[in-house]
């Protein structure tokens, strides 16, 4: 499955492996260092493409190589990546078996990693009463459904029945049946709907339901990522019901999201380390691991001082690859940029440990394509943002990106962005630049400038533009 034939072919001097199976997006850059990352990041990705003859259906690796699976939190991270890279139809298999799998013998979990058999993955799951499961799955995919509906505007990732059911399930059965209701996260079990009687050196009985991503402590309470999966999970569900036109469920699921921000803020800073604790013990005591990397992901930090000294932490410790993999677009997002680049850098590189981990290639693509060349999308409005976030302003270009049922195209350099709108219909354009601005020219002429603060992160400044089919426009500040 893995097998990568390659070519040779030459764009400003650099030496550019081309897969055969070639996915169509390009990129090109005067930074040859970055540009080499990205195809080697891109070829490994695609490698990890499974058969779509496969039992399961289209699926692609999300787990530990040697499994042939994928699982919900790799997934979840991966699935953008993918689309970004023609795996459409294995994202809507791979996301369509985790949903329509919720059932009430598993406690209203779904399974936590499947195989290409389309089986629940034998080394997490014996039965519906003994596997392997992270509590913050459910509130994941729901997060996962929803950024992939704003990447693609398809409305089947929020609206189609199995999808419904399993949102709908997770915010009202799951919940309550884990205890993970804001007033009982301190107090509820550590070993809860766990089988009887419990074998503490069965991991399918201790780590059925594990109240975190981070498993090297075994009596773990709660962490503090599944407080921010749950904000993230229960704030885009509420966004989907605006989606939907329930507005008072919209406000009440709001509400409630708010409620786990301001507990996060509220108890689990450390003012003595300027750092976030990241889990509560079955002891009662307050520790650190991993964690941090999680409250950046699920955009749960609003302090800019705390998001700050979170960042510098990360920056200050080792990480696993799995970690590391998140900090490109991460660290690009809030403006660091130089930081996010050497991570990339360092993923793509084929001699750094655990390299060919399934999430390091795509994690790459994540952070150049969201972080350095700052592409996001929104179907609500039909709108693609940019924003550069390269270091030293190299000259870079993204060609047939998919996105919002299209293809685009995007162009950066130091001081200007152009536009190209392959698609069928008409694309806003966010056109976006790091600072303060009070215009910006559009095809030669002036339009003003509207000024947007990021939280924990520099300004930046943009105007919106309406590129028609087939046109390109170019956008550029003085």
């Amino acid at each position: 499955m893995r097998s990568v034939f390659f070519m040779i072919c030459c764009w400003a001097g650099a030496v550019i492996p081309v897969a055969a199976q070639n996915p169509s997006l390009e990129f090109m850059s005067s930074d040859t260092a970055l540009q080499n990352s990205f195809y080697r990041a891109r070829d490994l990705a695609v490698s990890f493409r499974g058969s779509p003859s496969d039992p399961v259906g289209p699926w692609y690796e999300a787990a530990l190589p040697s499994r042939n699976a994928f699982c919900i939190r790799d997934v979840s991270h991966q699935c953008l990546p993918a689309e970004m890279l023609g795996m459409s139809a294995e994202n809507k298999n791979i996301l369509t078996r985790f949903v329509s799998n919720i059932s009430e013998s598993k406690d209203w979990c779904t399974y936590w990693e499947m195989n290409r058999n389309g089986q629940p993955a034998p080394e997490d799951y014996r039965n519906d009463r003994e596997f392997w499961y992270n509590l913050n799955a459910n509130f994941e995919l729901i997060d996962a459904c929803w950024r992939m509906y704003l990447w693609t505007g398809n409305t089947r990732y929020i609206t189609e029945p199995a999808f419904r059911t399993f949102f709908d399930l997770t915010v009202t059965r799951y919940l309550e049946r884990w205890k993970l209701q804001v007033d009982s996260l301190f107090t509820r079990p550590v070993y809860l709907n766990a089988p009887i009687p419990l074998n503490n050196q069965d991991y399918f009985h201790r780590c059925r339901g594990l109240p975190s991503y981070y498993e090297a402590i075994h009596d773990v309470k709660m962490g503090i990522d599944l407080v921010a999966a749950i904000y993230r999970g229960l704030t885009s569900y509420a966004a989907m019901n605006t989606v939907w036109k329930q507005e008072q469920q919209a406000a009440l699921y709001r509400q409630k999201a708010e409620a786990y921000r301001k507990q996060l803020e509220a108890t689990w800073w450390n003012s003595t380390n300027n750092r976030y604790h990241t889990y509560y013990s079955g002891g009662g005591v307050f520790g650190t691991g991993e964690g941090e990397t999680y409250l950046l992901w699920y955009n749960a930090l609003t302090d800019s001082s705390r998001i700050r000294h979170t960042i510098q932490h990360l920056l200050g410790t080792s990480w696993n690859v799995e970690n590391r993999s998140y900090l490109p677009y991460q660290l690009a997002r809030y403006g660091y940029g130089k930081q996010a680049y050497e991570n990339i850098l360092f993923l793509a590189n084929p001699a750094t440990e655990r390299h060919d981990y399934p999430e390091v290639s795509f994690g790459v693509i994540e952070g150049l394509v969201q972080g350095i060349m700052g592409v996001s999308a929104d179907a609500r409005e039909n709108r693609v943002t940019t924003l550069y976030n390269h270091p030293s302003g190299d000259t870079c270009t993204l060609k047939h990106l998919p996105v919002l049922s299209s293809r685009i195209g995007i162009r950066h350099w130091n001081k200007g962005s152009t536009f190209v709108n392959n698609g069928h219909s008409v694309i806003y354009w966010r056109a976006g630049f790091r600072g303060t601005g009070r215009s910006i020219r559009v095809n030669g002429k002036s339009k003003k400038a509207v000024q947007q603060p990021i939280i924990g992160g520099p300004p930046f400044f943009y105007t919106d533009i309406a590129v028609a089919p087939g046109t390109t426009v170019t956008a550029d500040i003085l």
